[in-house]
Parts: C-alpha cells; structure tokens; sequence
C-alpha cells in the first residue's frame, strides 16, 4: 500500500514528485507515544479505497505493474495476500484468474467483498501468522506493499511459500530501499532494518503508519532464504495513461518512469 517515507525525529524528508502526487502523506516529528495504535485501516478503510481507485501510485503505477508481471493468468488460481479492498483481486479475476484473498483489517475485506462478491473466499488474516489455506493451494501468490509493514519476513515468507503449488510464484512489490535511504534523515544507516512512520492523512483526520525499511541484500537473502528462486526484479514505468492524467509529475520525469517501489516475481523452488 503505497506511502510516503518519512521520518521519527531529526529532519523531514524531501518529497519526491511521485510523492507530491499523492498529496496525503507527512512526515512524523517526534517518536510515536508507547501503545500509539499505527497502521489501524478499520478507521480509514473507505477513505482509502476512494482515493486508491484513481492514485497515481495505486491505480496507475503499482496495479498495472502487478498484473503485467502476473502476465496470463487464466485458469490460475491464485492468492491476493494483504488485498485490501481486492482491486487487484478483481483485475486478476478480469483476466480469467480464480482469486481468493486474506487481509489483516476487517474494513478493508468488507470492501472486497463487495467488490468481489460472496463467491469469492476471503479470510480475516495476519500476514506473519498461520495462513487459513491448505499446502500447494495456488498457483500463484500476490503481495503487493504488504511485506513492509512487518520487521521479520521470515514466518510471512514460509507461509506465502507453503501454499503455492511446487513451481509456484509469488508476485509482488515493497519498497524500494534506494527510495527509503535517499528519504531518510541524515546519517541513515543503510544496512540498518529500521522503522519508519509517517502520517497519512484523510480529509481532518491523520493516521498513524509505520513500516520497516532494509537494504536490497536483505530483502533478496530473505527470499532466497525462504525457499525461492528470484526471477525478475523490475522497476517499471507507470501504467497506460499516468501521463495524461499527471502531467506535472511528467514535466519533471521525460523518460516516463520514476523510482518508487521495487517489484518483484519469485518461483517456489
């Protein structure tokens, strides 16, 4: 899910033209109060979905590129880990893929299901937990801007594993380490695997976010570690018609592409 790196304490980070697209994302100031609830979709699941059908990251950079790497997909079944409200689901489905979905926030599956109907198996899940779903179950598994939000990939990665079909593949995008140590407050430690936190904001209300940033190495380790073999690691341009619809963010970026998340497609090895 797509957001703005900012930072706990020292100097606020430059925002990227990407970033300036969104216009909803600040930086914190000050370290999160203890119990500080972060990352709490329940409380903006509908926000959220309103702006994510015509953003400039969700629906014109990370959805489009998901589903290219997805390539054909028809007949295949596959898993949408963290879907929240299951756009790329539905995309999937489109192109002829049977879709199942688990999410962690129990308005956002609200909203799937109604994009996606009864018919479809969503589960109430925390990604970094047991999986509601049998060994070899898929064909493939998408995690897109899920992987991020936890300090530890390893139970996650061993799960998504599990229930891929050998041969399997799981399809995804986090961020992009570049972005987040070029963002990230003077005398970052780069190798470091360290939270970040940031406000996204909705209308009058602000919400609390925090994620984990780390460098390329550990994020390849992790899958190679898990059991897979690393496929392709893409940074792609926009979707069709991003241009069109933000011109200003392409007066600076004439080759059409911008760095912002990493993607990737692994193989159940």
């Amino acid at each position: 899910m797509p957001n703005r790196p900012g930072t706990t304490g020292g100097t606020a980070a430059p925002e990227s033209p990407a970033e300036r697209a969104a216009h909803r994302a600040s930086p914190v100031d000050a370290p999160p109060e203890p119990g500080e609830k972060a990352n709490d979709y329940d409380s903006f699941a509908e926000a959220y979905e309103a702006e994510n059908e015509s953003s400039l990251l969700n629906a014109h950079y990370t959805r489009p590129a998901i589903v290219d790497l997805a390539g054909d997909v028809a007949g295949r079944r596959i898993l949408d880990a963290g879907c929240g409200a299951g756009p790329i689901a539905a995309d999937l489905r489109e192109r002829g893929a049977v879709v199942a979905g688990f999410d962690s926030s129990a308005g956002m599956l609200e909203l799937a299901r109604r994009r996606l109907g009864d018919d479809v198996v969503l589960e109430h899940a925390e990604l970094g937990g047991t999986l509601p779903f049998a060994d070899a179950e898929f064909d493939d598994v998408v995690a897109a801007l899920v992987l991020h939000y936890l300090e530890d990939w390893t139970t996650a990665l061993a799960e998504l594993r599990r229930v891929l079909k050998p041969g399997g593949r799981l399809i995804g995008a986090v961020h992009h380490p570049f972005v987040q140590h070029l963002t990230a407050p003077p005398g970052t430690d780069y190798f470091a695997i360290r939270p970040t936190s940031q406000w996204w904001e909705f209308g009058d209300t602000k919400n609390l976010m925090t994620f984990w940033d780390r460098p390329l190495h550990a994020i390849t380790d992790a899958f190679t570690a898990a059991g897979f073999r690393i496929d392709v690691l893409s940074e792609p341009a926009p979707g069709p018609g991003a241009r069109e619809r933000f011109p200003e963010l392409f007066e600076e970026h004439p080759s059409g592409k911008f760095v912002c998340f990493l993607f990737f497609v692994l193989t159940k090895a």
